[in-house]
């Protein structure tokens, strides 16, 4: 196993969820479709990770990866006026590379929102600190490793 995706092993299990895998595969889960067809799930199963940084602090959004995330919805729940977050950001952060960020295990952690659109899936897959690497969870699983607040965030 990769050292990233150790480290997110490592963080399910402190936070009492080492029965979660974190799995690396040999195809490609970069972007929500890839990740959709490695694993053999609908595109809506697949949670994004996104970083937004504002004028208040950064942000986490776990984003369903048929939807695109809303930035005045986001800024209304944050309070804050927000633009995404730079690759050098995103890895200084979370300490893993976008295509790989994973919703724990972060450098520094983040308040985080998720998107009430993953609530209807029985599983969803996450990264798991590489592009090559998930994890599989209920949306409640997910809500309580990351004390995410569940919200409205898809783009009309």
């Amino acid at each position: 196993m990769s050292p990233s995706a150790r480290r997110v092993q490592e963080a399910l299990e402190a936070r009492g969820f080492g029965h979660l895998r974190a799995v690396e595969l040999t195809a490609s889960t970069r972007t929500a479709q890839e990740a959709a067809e490695a694993v053999g799930a609908k595109v809506g199963q697949i949670v994004k990770s996104l970083v937004f940084v504002g004028e208040k602090g950064a942000y986490l959004f776990l984003v369903s990866g048929q939807n695109r995330l809303d930035l005045r919805k986001a800024e209304a729940l944050t309070g804050d006026p927000l633009r995404r977050a730079t690759p050098e950001e995103v890895r200084a952060l979370t300490g893993f590379a976008i295509g790989g960020v994973p919703p724990l295990g972060h450098t520094t952690p983040l308040p985080a929102f998720l998107d009430q659109d993953l609530l209807a899936h029985g599983e969803v897959w996450a990264a798991a600190g590489t592009p090559r690497a998930l994890f599989r969870a209920t949306p409640e699983e997910l809500l309580a490793l990351t004390g995410a607040k569940v919200a409205d965030l898809k783009e009309a």
